[in-house]
């Protein structure tokens, strides 16, 4: 594979000094023009679709969306209903693997339905770790598409919804999001399962997403990192938790690991109008909320201030600064999306990747 940034200057571009990759969107194909615009507000060279459907119509459609863009690269599903109907499922989920990847996905994208909700033929539930499900992640490593994995959900949805609930605000809206009562495996539980299948494919790449599915405990993330290889993790919709750690240890911990970590936000654009930055309460966040929120993210990287949650309805607490070195912000920035996915098709102007747009422009704090 060609290095990122060598394929930037073949291409007829001067290696920028950063580049930013958001490694974890959600994006509908018939929305480019309003992506588009987020993007160039807030200096997003490229993006991760992760919902890309499977082979038979939606995932056409989303890659012939992101090659018209040329700004977003996408990754397949899995259609899980399917587990419960099927004997040969695993056999149904390689064929539609091989076949996404010859259509152009560049990864598998599975949802925590599976270890809360999908069921196998029997009726029993399917654990993120069952046997039956090993041909699939051989498939992935043999094919050469990490597995971008969502398990579990934010701690806080397995406790009850009261006062003492940290992330009462966000239940309250979205009470279907709790776990609390329901006949699902617990958090620790669900972790452990993730852990195994990690552990029984070194072959496979995973990216486990939101912190590595906890946030709440990053030294239980950085001790993952240390002993699988083929593991990452990426940010998104997990900034307000992580900020508020100690920043010397999180900050050791993004540096010791820097190759590991992926800059993703949870940027949802899809029909009706819909917007989702992280999370969202009745109603989806509003346009205007869109630069303030990335200009939070980015300076929550790159400086030591201390400064609100971008996501309030996750908790509105201080967050801390990490103040990283430049060379890890260009690795989490987008170095290490483009080793595991590729370079999009094209690229934007030179200018939009030079440098991002500073916080005032943005619409964040100039402090």
């Amino acid at each position: 594979m060609v290095p990122a940034l060598v394929l930037l200057a073949l291409l007829g571009a001067a290696p920028p000094k950063r580049v930013v990759f958001d490694a974890h969107t959600h994006i509908s194909p018939g929305e480019l023009a309003r992506f588009h615009g987020i993007l160039d507000e807030v200096g997003i060279a490229w993006t991760l679709n992760l919902s890309g459907y499977f082979p038979g119509g939606p995932l056409e459609t989303q890659l012939q969306a992101a090659r018209a863009s040329g700004r977003m690269l996408v990754a397949a599903n899995l259609p899980w209903r399917a587990a419960r109907a099927r004997d040969d499922f695993p056999e149904l989920a390689v064929a539609l693997l091989e076949r996404s990847q010859a259509l152009g996905a560049v990864a598998l994208k599975i949802e925590k339905a599976l270890g809360l909700m999908v069921q196998k033929p029997d009726g029993s539930r399917l654990a993120v770790d069952d046997p039956w499900l090993d041909p699939v992640w051989q498939a992935a490593g043999r094919l050469g598409l990490p597995v971008v994995i969502h398990t579990a959900d934010p701690k806080a949805f397995w406790a009850p919804i009261d006062e003492k609930n940290e992330r009462l605000e966000e239940l309250t809206a979205h009470p279907r999001w709790s776990n609390f009562g329901q006949p699902v495996p617990s958090f620790e539980a669900l972790l452990a399962e993730l852990e195994q299948v990690i552990a029984r494919h070194p072959g496979t790449t995973f990216v486990s997403v939101h912190f590595g599915n906890n946030a709440e405990d990053p030294a239980y993330v950085g001790r993952l990192l240390d002993r699988y290889p083929n593991l990452y993790v990426d940010l998104a919709a997990r900034v307000p938790e992580l900020g508020r750690h100690d920043p010397d240890l999180l900050r050791a911990l993004f540096i010791k690991h820097q190759n590991r970590i992926l800059f993703g936000t949870d940027l949802g654009v899809s029909d009706d109008n819909f917007l989702m930055l992280g999370s969202f309460g009745t109603e989806p966040n509003q346009r205007d909320e869109v630069g303030p929120f990335f200009s939070a993210h980015y300076r929550w990287l790159e400086t030591r201030d201390d400064q609100p949650s971008m996501t309030p309805i996750q908790g509105r607490w201080t967050i801390h600064g990490l103040g990283l070195p430049e060379p890890v912000l260009e690795a989490i920035y987008a170095k290490n999306a483009l080793a595991l996915f590729g370079v999009p098709t094209s690229h934007p102007p030179y200018w939009r990747l030079s440098r991002r747009p500073d916080s005032t422009r943005l619409g964040g704090s100039p402090e």
